[in-house]
């Protein structure tokens, strides 16, 4: 079975990453979870700023308010997505002793929100859109 499918099934069966290596100092666990919760609400704050976007600016067009918001929600959704994964794949090199992961979702989930902001910036900038 591939590596993704299996962190895949932990996503709805965490309680066999206990099969996974040794049992850890409880404080990298609980700094893992801290960390997933910190997605957790980015992925909120995201998903909150689309539905505002759409909500308290009416007086865009159509096309870009929408454009936005879905921008906003959609990185939100992956935001959400990539919380539980980074969980895993983390809780797992913990237990085996391995290095963390790394990955390139912040850079791009940077990228994203900083491409909504400048756009918010030049519709604002130029007479709402």
């Amino acid at each position: 079975m591939s590596d993704w499918v299996r962190s895949l099934r932990l996503w709805f069966a965490p309680g066999r990453i206990r099969d996974e290596g040794e049992t850890p100092d409880y404080r990298f666990s609980l700094a893992n979870e801290r960390t997933f919760l910190a997605w957790i609400r980015t992925a909120l704050a995201l998903i909150a700023g689309g539905f505002a976007v759409d909500q308290f600016l009416p007086d865009l067009r159509w096309g870009v308010r929408v454009g936005l918001s879905l921008a906003l929600i959609g990185a939100g959704v992956l935001c959400a997505f990539r919380a539980v994964n980074h969980w895993v794949r983390c809780e797992r090199a913990i237990r085996r002793g391995e290095d963390l992961p790394v990955s390139r979702f912040p850079s791009v989930l940077a990228l994203v929100v900083a491409a909504v902001s400048v756009t918010m910036v030049v519709v604002v900038a130029w007479g709402r859109g």
